[in-house]
């Protein structure tokens, strides 16, 4: 076996408390994602994204969170594996970690479409070559070479010498956390967790062990 040992500065972080998160867990994941920008994390809105498929096998990639409001938004193609698996089990986990400034964020929750209108007007917004290549790509299916690939992308390109409309095979979702967690590095590894639960229209918090 590999040793994979690679030693670590602990970071002295400030202490994490229900105070500093305030009463609304939702906006301090807005605050975090923005929080670890200044700091220069790359990507900080990037969150893995953990679905399960109708046999129980787990299944996690990266998406870009889009929008915090009453849960997490985050953008696909409808017939992609984890729109798969969300029709399965609507219940899904997202992670964030920003190493550099040793934080991270897990929640949970069940996964819904957003509506037309919320993604249309999304789609709007991207770069064409994005939309071209969302409207182009059958994603996580198979593909015989790059070229194919290739070949379809010119095709809606061509199609579409103006404005391109979001194609029905691609949308958002939103995560409804009923769990949140909150992780601050500390020295000594004795990290702070502040974990939120749903209860009724309000949150619970309970301080958790490192």
């Amino acid at each position: 076996m590999a040793d994979i040992s690679i030693s670590r500065q602990d970071y002295a972080g400030e202490p994490l408390s229900p105070a500093a998160i305030g009463e609304d867990p939702l906006a301090a994941i807005a605050a975090w994602v923005q929080q670890a920008h200044e700091a220069g994390e790359p990507q900080s809105n990037a969150m893995c994204l953990a679905t399960v498929n109708a046999s129980g096998a787990p299944s996690v990639r990266s998406v870009l969170l889009k929008g915090v409001d009453h849960g997490l938004v985050f953008f696909t193609n409808y017939g992609s594996a984890k729109a798969r698996d969300l029709v399965a089990n609507d219940r899904a986990a997202v992670n964030f970690t920003w190493l550099n400034i040793h934080r991270q964020i897990r929640a949970s929750g069940a996964v819904s479409k957003v509506s037309v209108d919320e993604s249309d007007e999304y789609f709007s917004t991207r770069p064409r070559g994005a939309q071209i290549a969302a409207t182009a790509s059958r994603q996580s299916t198979p593909l015989a070479s790059r070229e194919e690939l290739e070949a379809a992308f010119a095709a809606v390109a061509d199609e579409h010498a103006g404005p391109i409309p979001r194609p029905d095979h691609w949308g958002g979702y939103r995560l409804l956390p009923d769990r949140i967690e909150f992780w601050q590095g500390r020295e000594n590894r004795m990290h702070d967790r502040l974990e939120y639960t749903r209860q009724g229209d309000g949150w619970s918090v309970m301080r958790l062990a490192p």
